[in-house]
């Protein structure tokens, strides 16, 4: 079951510069991602947040990688949802690398809210709408806040 086992985190991010980038493909999934980020930033005392859009999953890196130095995180919102090439495994694959690449090479956190689905349905059921069983923007967008408060804390020690 998705979800199962999540944390429950409460943070406050008071005083972050915090960016939300976000594919736009499949509209209505990307309006409840952006949507549960937002509400999850609001909830960590963020108000003032930039929203940067990107034609696709796949230019999330990149645009990542070029704001990075101005945000203490950034939150990678996209969705991909399984055709019947193998267009999908490599948009996926890309993405994710190369998310997992910016952090670590420019030490800021990227909270990741890509949806990987196999339909629809499963986007729509995690895309934090009314109706949803999820909420996975807000998730990314909570855990980009939490990961800098431990690494600053963990730094601090």
């Amino acid at each position: 079951m998705a979800g199962h086992g999540s944390p429950t985190l409460s943070v406050d991010g008071t005083g972050l510069k915090i960016a939300i980038v976000a594919a736009s493909w499949h509209t209505e999934v990307m309006d409840g991602l952006i949507g549960g980020a937002r509400r999850g930033l609001a909830e960590a005392g963020l108000a003032d947040v930039e929203v940067v859009r990107v034609p696709g999953t796949f230019e999330l890196a990149v645009a990542c990688s070029v704001l990075a130095s101005r945000f203490d995180a950034l939150v990678a919102l996209g969705v991909v949802i399984r055709g019947g090439t193998p267009h999908f495994d490599y948009v996926c694959a890309g993405a994710t690398h190369g998310l997992t690449d910016v952090s670590v090479r420019t030490g800021k956190p990227i909270g990741f809210g890509v949806l990987t689905c196999d339909n629809e349905q499963q986007a729509l059921d995690r895309a934090g709408l009314p109706g949803s069983i999820e909420d996975k923007g807000h998730e990314a967008a909570t855990a980009a806040v939490a990961t800098v408060l431990a690494l600053r804390a963990a730094l601090d020690a």
